[in-house]
């Protein structure tokens, strides 16, 4: 998804799947604008072009962006102290947390003109899923010649030594670890849901442990691979991608066990702009919209109907392509919104030993 991210990516993410930006909060808008905030970065860039100025240029409506690194207690905050301002926000792990809080205001499908059997990754009735964007490992070709081929690869230390990258969550690491361990994609969350799975995920990660490299930022992975520092590591792919295409590097990217994520719009209650996010995310959803973004950034659409559209030499760099999705991994925000403060901690716990 990066993505920035997720993991995800989805969130995108993640899934958090494109992070690391800095909180910008400014006084309220007023009259024909839009705060809109994502991720920040290359992906943010891509979203200027594909969607803030094309919507700005068709509306009238002027796009303000701010970016953020995914808390949603930013929101949380907001919201309960009658200070929103922001009027549309993409989120990831924490769609369904926020909707249950009542943090987010529900959607209505109808109002938008969308039909939303069309649409992948939609999960609850507080977001609408735009994009998809995928946490995946990645290596430098040029110093690894013959790289990793499934995510067992990741946790090989005698086929492949030295440092890893991770991303600094347990979100997507645990569900490799067990898919590592031998656990099917399919049941990963059912195993990954009992004591006994996250023991065993924790028992696997035990295993790399000290060749680790955390990150958190999704622009540290691509260096740490250009700087040498790992042999390779977990990246949000639109990162990776633009590192080789605005960076000339020779680094390839490994589709197995890749956890895919969706990129949500929500609107925070209590935004007086809710008719002009309305109308932003009409437009944003409509298949050559969607489509017209994978020229900025290789993140795949939600609207099934966008696939058509895109340029076949696109098509195989993104995450929800067909070829890439054999044994991929949607991101459960549902399990995470539930189980995330107890993992969370876990892990935290588990870091500091």
């Amino acid at each position: 998804m990066t993505r920035k991210s997720l993991m995800m990516v989805s969130g995108l993410a993640a899934t958090g799947l494109v992070a690391g930006a800095l909180i910008m909060i400014r006084p309220a808008l007023a009259g024909n604008e839009l705060r809109v905030v994502s991720w920040g970065g290359a992906y943010q860039e891509a979203l200027r072009k594909a969607y803030f100025e094309p919507f700005t240029k068709s509306t009238g409506i002027k796009i303000t962006e701010d970016a953020y690194s995914g808390e949603s207690g930013k929101i949380r905050a907001m919201v309960e102290s009658k200070t929103v301002s922001w009027d549309l926000v993409e989120v990831g792990f924490d769609t369904d947390a926020l909707c249950a809080a009542n943090i987010v205001e529900r959607m209505d499908w109808n109002k938008l003109g969308l039909d939303r059997s069309k649409f992948m990754g939609d999960k609850n009735d507080c977001g609408i899923p735009f994009v998809a964007a995928a946490n995946i490992v990645a290596y430098d070709k040029d110093k690894l010649a013959n790289g990793p081929k499934t995510i067992a690869d990741l946790f090989d230390m005698k086929k492949f030594p030295g440092k890893r990258g991770l991303y600094k969550s347990p979100k997507s690491t645990l569900e490799w670890a067990l898919i590592a361990d031998g656990v099917p994609v399919k049941d990963v969350y059912k195993v990954l849901g009992t004591p006994e799975g996250v023991d065993r995920a924790f028992k696997k990660l035990d295993t790399i442990k000290r060749d680790v490299v955390w990150w958190s930022a999704g622009a540290v992975p691509p260096q740490l691979l250009a700087d040498g520092q790992v042999v390779m590591t977990a990246a949000f792919n639109g990162r990776i991608s633009d590192a080789i295409k605005k960076s000339g590097k020779n680094f390839e990217i490994m589709w197995d066990a890749s956890i895919l994520g969706w990129g949500i719009w929500v609107i925070p209650r209590g935004s007086p702009r809710i008719e002009e996010a309305y109308k932003f995310i009409a437009f944003a959803s409509s298949p050559q919209v969607q489509a017209d973004l994978t020229h900025y950034i290789p993140y795949g659409p939600a609207n099934k109907d966008a696939i058509a559209l895109i340029d076949r030499a696109i098509l195989p760099d993104l995450p929800n392509a067909p070829a890439n999705m054999t044994n991929a991994l949607e991101f459960d925000y549902a399990f995470w919104g539930e189980r995330g403060p107890d993992l969370d901690k876990r892990f935290a716990a588990w870091l500091a030993r």
